[in-house]
């Protein structure tokens, strides 16, 4: 299979609002259809950032959001997609990892398909119609390489929390950019607490995704 990383920066009804928010997204486009002579995209988003609530609040009040359902960091949602890069989406492409969206606003895309010109022409087509757009990779990969979603483990809420603060702070960069004291302390809580939290939910998180790779 040929893969396609793409990375791009576009008026985007939730780009702009990760840049204005300081939210990151991980999302998962479910459908693309017409309806109407319009072009509507339903996706899946899960949220990290300390201001979500402004941030859901801002986008429910755009006029391109047709439905939107939140739970916690969670939230669906049914837009009018005519300008957004998804529109040039066919059958024959598919998404290979979840979109990410940073706090700047920029979108990563791994698209793939099984014709290396199908993957080049979706690219292509995002290219003219978006300047700040750049191709990071293509090449053929295997199945080792193609992400399956697998349910989120059940975190509390805590948990959660002490799970986003510290991917956000970079506890899990190389060289690690934060501490667990200073974790601890931004989440208003003490060391040991915190220690538990991430714990346990690490205890959750990594045994389901270690089984991805088996």
């Amino acid at each position: 299979m040929w893969v396609a990383k793409i990375k791009y920066k576009h008026d985007c009804i939730l780009g702009n609002r990760c840049e204005k928010f300081k939210v990151s997204l991980q999302s998962v486009v479910l459908s693309v259809f017409k309806e109407k002579g319009k072009i509507l995209t339903s996706s899946m988003h899960y949220m990290y950032g300390e201001k979500m609530n402004e941030f859901i609040a801002d986008l429910q009040q755009d006029s391109k959001v047709i439905k939107l359902e939140r739970k916690g960091n969670m939230f669906l949602l049914l837009e009018k997609a005519d300008q957004k890069a998804v529109k040039h989406y066919i059958p024959k492409i598919i998404f290979i990892k979840p979109v990410l969206m940073d706090k700047l606003g920029y979108e990563t895309w791994e698209i793939g398909s099984w014709e290396k010109e199908e993957v080049s022409k979706f690219y292509q087509s995002i290219k003219q119609e978006i300047k700040e757009v750049k191709l990071l990779k293509l090449s053929q990969t295997n199945l080792d390489n193609i992400f399956f979603p697998r349910l989120m483990p059940d975190l509390t809420d805590k948990q959660k929390q002490a799970l986003e603060l510290a991917i956000e702070e970079g506890y899990y960069a190389t060289p690690r950019k934060i501490d667990l004291r200073k974790l601890a302390k931004l989440m208003k809580i003490s060391l040991a607490t915190y220690q538990q939290h991430l714990r346990t939910a690490e205890e959750k998180m990594i045994p389901n995704l270690f089984s991805y790779y088996k």
